[in-house]
């Protein structure tokens, strides 16, 4: 999951990336993030409440590693972030969701989980292409609205995941820099396009 973290941070490293895509084991793994895939798109998460945090990091690294070989898989899995985007904007995911299944992608808006959808479906649309602009700022204005006069953002549920089913934890800087970096990520790609 931490693959795709890399991608802003060197085209070099993208290079490098993309050759070693060839390997056996980068092979091996990419079988198994297909094979992974839930039947409605998403991806189990292991240290973020859940599948909304899985399937924005799995995102990241099918848009770094070959994403032309993915696309499909991709389009899956940005039209479950898309369908599970709530009402106030904002994405949310309760932790009974390790629990219970039918609970992916349902819970309260949290800045955390909105954060990983928006993160998710930014390396989707750089991987095809397709960005879903009223989707995107409609989960950007929900960030917004949502940051106290301080600055920071405020969280009350658990975000952070110890052992699925057995406790979970709350990092209380999740609800800080996640959404940090899908705004900087947002803003980066609106005025990479003309459109900041």
């Amino acid at each position: 999951e931490m693959l795709g973290e890399l991608k802003p941070h060197s085209e070099q490293l993208s290079t490098q990336f993309t050759e070693q895509s060839r390997s056996e084991r980068t092979r091996k793994a990419l079988t198994y993030l297909q094979q992974e895939q839930e039947p409605e798109g998403c991806w189990f998460g292991r240290w973020g409440v859940n599948y909304i945090y899985g399937t924005s990091g799995v995102l990241s690294a099918l848009a770094l590693i070959a994403p032309d070989n993915h696309k499909t898989h991709i389009t899956k899995a940005a039209n479950w972030l898309i369908s599970c985007q709530n009402a106030d904007g904002g994405w949310g995911e309760t932790c009974r969701s390790y629990h219970d299944p039918s609970l992916k992608g349902i819970g309260t808006s949290t800045p955390s989980q909105t954060a990983w959808a928006l993160i998710g479906l930014l390396a989707a649309g750089e991987a095809t292409g397709t960005f879903p602009w009223d989707t995107l700022e409609w989960g950007i204005n929900y960030l917004l609205s949502s940051q106290l006069p301080n600055g920071q953002w405020e969280e009350a549920e658990f975000t952070g995941t110890g052992f699925p089913c057995h406790f979970y934890i709350k990092y209380h800087f999740y609800a800080q820099y996640f959404p940090l970096i899908a705004l900087s990520r947002y803003r980066a790609l609106r005025a990479g396009n003309g459109q900041g």
